[in-house]
């Protein structure tokens, strides 16, 4: 990533905004077909990346690549089961091999639905994990030595509020969210000083896995009533964070998980799952 001189350096000047262009840069987003990772493909091709996008529905990378290439930078889609680890490695070199180096990767493949305690079985319990820690350690893995032959690089993963707090139900996804946050705390520190490895722990966001609580009034109420800005994210807003993260404006910043969950501290989250 380009060193940007000191404010009071007269012999350069620069405009802030520009500490948050990728211009020429290449990303990876998993999951991008909608959602977060869609909304996060477009911030980064708007800031100057080419990326390469992955999901399971062709059509979906389809409408993203459009709105890619709109934003003036190329698109190179790939259609894969993203559970399996091999597919998810894979993509590290297929940025390679389209655009000839790799900067930036988006972890934000990943999720598990909600279920009681007690049908939550040993695999579920394993699979939460390799879907939302092993595909970010695969393709992270995968991703570090073409960004050492490069500039360096920044990954960035997206974590979840339920990481760092209880909710009815999420007892899979929120031990593997806790993971991912903490497994970023620690490759960053195995891979700096020239990658960068962050995460954003994301609130409440308006994307089709929130579909059952947004489509119903009541659940919908609660939950906005459990934040404290009173509703909730957008995809754009986490994309923002993801974009910061990922471009020199954050220079400074590794091991870092960024809450960005509408001042959320610690609510007991049930939305109709049942007891046990």
């Amino acid at each position: 990533m380009r060193a940007y001189p000191a404010l009071a350096d007269p012999e350069e000047t620069y405009v802030i905004l520009d500490r948050f262009r990728l211009t020429d840069r290449v990303a990876v987003v998993t999951g991008a077909g909608r959602g977060i990772g869609a909304a996060t493909a477009l911030a980064l091709a708007q800031a100057g990346a080419d990326v390469v996008i992955s999901s399971r529905t062709a059509a979906e990378l389809d409408a993203v690549s459009e709105g890619v290439e709109a934003a003036g930078r190329r698109a190179h889609a790939v259609v894969a089961d993203l559970s399996d680890l091999d597919a998810v490695t894979a993509l590290a070199a297929e940025a390679q091999d389209a655009f000839g180096r790799l900067d930036v990767i988006v972890n934000n493949v990943g999720g598990t639905m909600p279920c009681t305690f007690l049908e939550t079985t040993p695999q579920q319990m394993a699979d939460a994990f390799s879907f939302n820690v092993l595909t970010a350690h695969a393709l992270t893995r995968a991703a570090v030595p073409l960004m050492l032959a490069g500039d360096g690089g920044a990954v960035v993963s997206i974590s979840s509020s339920l990481g760092r707090f209880a909710g009815r139900g999420y007892l899979a996804y929120g031990t593997a969210k806790a993971a991912l946050s903490h497994y970023t705390r620690l490759a960053a520190m195995d891979l700096a000083p020239r990658v960068r490895v962050n995460a954003v722990a994301v609130g409440s966001t308006a994307t089709s896995a929130l579909d059952i609580v947004t489509s119903t009034e009541a659940l919908r109420t609660e939950m906005e009533d459990s934040t404290p800005l009173h509703r909730i994210g957008d995809p754009e807003e986490i994309a923002a964070t993801v974009l910061y993260l990922a471009s020199p404006a954050s220079g400074y910043v590794t091991g870092k998980v960024v809450e960005v969950d509408g001042g959320i501290q610690a609510p007991n989250l049930e939305l109709g799952v049942p007891d046990l």
